[in-house]
């Protein structure tokens, strides 16, 4: 996987994981609809404030494995251990993308389904790179 360097997937992956954590958080504030996002199937905003909530903590998480990854945040982890969280992230982001096909809600199934393919792919490419 050479058409793009790990340094600009990681770079990429930053730029998009902050833009997503914001955008959960403008759900959280009701500046966004939450119906949405989840598939259209929250019922209440009891249920998408823990949904979100759980949300922003996954992608801060996966945001911080990517910079530890990328040398922004230096850190002791043992390189195998990044490697499968980036695996991990590869996978429920391609499950997202199913998932977001599956959507009852045309903005997922046509803005976040190719947002959450790109971040698979990137998200590949940091798995199998050599770093």
């Amino acid at each position: 996987m050479k058409w793009i360097s790990d340094k600009k997937a990681t770079y990429i992956l930053v730029a998009i994981l902050s833009l997503v954590i914001v955008f959960h958080m403008l759900i959280l504030l009701g500046l966004v609809p939450f119906e949405i996002v989840w598939g259209g199937r929250l019922k209440n905003a009891s249920e998408m404030v823990i949904f979100e909530l759980i949300s922003i903590a996954i992608n801060i998480a996966m945001l911080t494995v990517v910079c530890i990854h990328g040398g922004i945040i230096k850190t002791n982890v043992k390189h195998g251990l990044l490697k499968g969280f980036l695996w991990i992230m590869f996978f429920l982001f391609l499950l997202n993308t199913i998932g977001n096909i599956a959507s009852n809600n045309i903005y997922e199934k046509m803005i976040f389904t190719p947002l959450t393919l790109l971040l698979a792919v990137l998200s590949l490419r940091l798995a199998v790179s050599k770093k």
